[in-house]
């Protein structure tokens, strides 16, 4: 994900990373040739002169850009639902954490060391989360941030942060036997994991659930046709401009389609998806940091960072 500070609006005009204009220049550079050669043969194919009147092309520039308007609405939702999500698991993982610290009152010896293997497990979760979402393997991470005992448990499973949920409710439930919690804190924590198990559900639902195809379809076959017919609609009215003219019109509605296919699967790695691997370390950094386990300091970029 590329977060930027605001600049001037010249420097804006030239901003590269980030855009989508790399995606769609192949396409952009076929519409203006195209539109060239509608323009030397001044809008005849053949011998015969195809008349399109400019105001069709109103009517459906008009219809078209309230129907991407809708897609353009439904993928900002699923990207701004899951950023909900994320944001939310921030929260849960801290209040977790502070619940396992201060209210589980364990005496022995190793207390310390199990609650921050407990945390460890918090983080493995959410990494966890990251990977199966952007279908990679996550065991790599997960060995380092988990017991040997509890690796072996997950390291061949497709759902991993479920696994570690029930690990973890195991672990509380071992501590309300042995009276280290009673069952109020018991209730507090399990409630606590069932939010992460929410938030893991809401996920899934959005990246297993894309736009229905036929929507993507439709638009990208109304884009594309729009932005060739125009030439023939304009070569009259415009003139030489034409192919300029025809170029701002199917970059608008070409770049809109490709950021709406961008964003609608927003935990994906594209530039613009969410910074699942940063939010991960921001949540491991925070939970690490109130249980006094060693890490790196966390550094990420006040101009822009690439997840």
């Amino acid at each position: 994900m590329i977060i930027r500070e605001r600049t001037n609006w010249l420097k804006m005009l030239f901003v590269w990373k980030g855009s989508v204009l790399r995606k769609i220049i192949p396409q952009l550079l076929v519409i203006t040739i195209f539109s060239i050669i509608v323009l030397y043969f001044k809008g005849n194919i053949y011998d015969y002169k195809v008349h399109l009147n400019p105001a069709i092309f109103t009517l459906l520039g008009l219809s078209l850009a309230i129907f991407m308007g809708f897609c353009n609405s439904a993928s900002y939702d699923r990207f701004w639902e899951g950023r909900k999500l994320w944001g939310l698991l921030v929260i849960e993982t801290r209040s977790l954490t502070r619940q396992v610290l201060t209210l589980i009152n364990d005496d022995s010896p190793d207390s310390k060391i199990k609650k921050q293997e407990f945390i460890k497990m918090i983080s493995a979760v959410c990494w966890a989360l990251n990977f199966q979402l952007r279908n990679k393997e996550a065991n790599e991470k997960l060995e380092g941030l988990l017991s040997p005992e509890n690796f072996e448990k997950i390291k061949d499973k497709k759902f991993k942060p479920i696994i570690l949920l029930d690990i973890m409710g195991e672990w509380i439930n071992t501590q309300n036997q042995e009276k280290n919690i009673d069952t109020i804190v018991l209730s507090s924590i399990d409630h606590q994991l069932n939010q992460l198990s929410n938030i893991i559900g809401g996920c899934e639902r959005i990246a297993n659930t894309p736009l229905p195809f036929a929507y993507n379809v439709l638009l990208h076959r109304t884009v594309y046709m729009y932005c060739f017919w125009l030439p023939f609609g304009l070569v009259d009215a415009v003139g030489w401009m034409m192919p300029i003219i025809v170029l701002l019109i199917s970059y608008t509605f070409i770049a809109l389609d490709a950021i709406i296919n961008e964003i609608q699967d927003p935990f994906d790695e594209e530039e613009n998806d969410l910074a699942l691997n940063t939010l991960c370390k921001t949540i491991e950094f925070s939970i690490f940091e109130q249980a006094h386990i060693p890490q790196p300091r966390l550094e990420v970029s006040n101009s822009y960072f690439i997840d």
